[in-house]
């Protein structure tokens, strides 16, 4: 798509990852929300953030973190998120590039991640990139679907 650009966020851009992972949260109603605290340690290191912006305008995010539950080489794919004017234009996809790149060269074997079945445009768009169902992972009381994606 042109104009857009994907980046990794930095501790320097907290203030602009932390107003679009709010408005998801606020957006689809999430219980269990990831406050700020979490979203700098994601910033700093124990995490990933990757901020897509179109012609300059922030557009969407997406969130990696470790999935110690699993194992060492497991993580986890949090937040992805699209604004409204801009979904349907290649920014979905573009972050998840960036965020399965990533991993794959930080040494994961697989990407988790977690979904409510009202979500049926999501699941679609992980099923086309490879995700496939796996048990229940966690205890995300909004979460009845629940994926994978192997990377080794």
């Amino acid at each position: 798509m042109n104009g857009l650009t994907v980046r990794r966020a930095a501790p320097e851009d907290e203030s602009a990852a932390w107003e679009i992972v709010d408005e998801y949260n606020t957006s689809f109603g999430v219980v269990l929300r990831d406050d700020r605290a979490s979203l700098r340690d994601y910033l700093d290191g124990t995490g990933a953030v990757w901020l897509a912006y179109q012609d300059g305008m922030l557009a969407g995010c997406v969130v990696l973190r470790p999935l110690d539950s699993i194992g060492p080489r497991a993580s986890e794919v949090k937040r992805l998120y699209v604004r409204p004017a801009y979904r349907g234009a290649g920014v979905a996809g573009a972050l998840m590039d960036a965020l399965e790149a990533h991993a794959r060269a930080a040494g994961y074997d697989a990407i988790y991640l977690d979904s409510r079945p009202d979500f049926q445009t999501a699941i679609r768009f992980y099923e086309r990139r490879g995700y496939e169902p796996v048990a229940r992972y966690n205890e995300n009381p909004e979460a009845t679907v629940f994926m994978r994606l192997a990377l080794r």
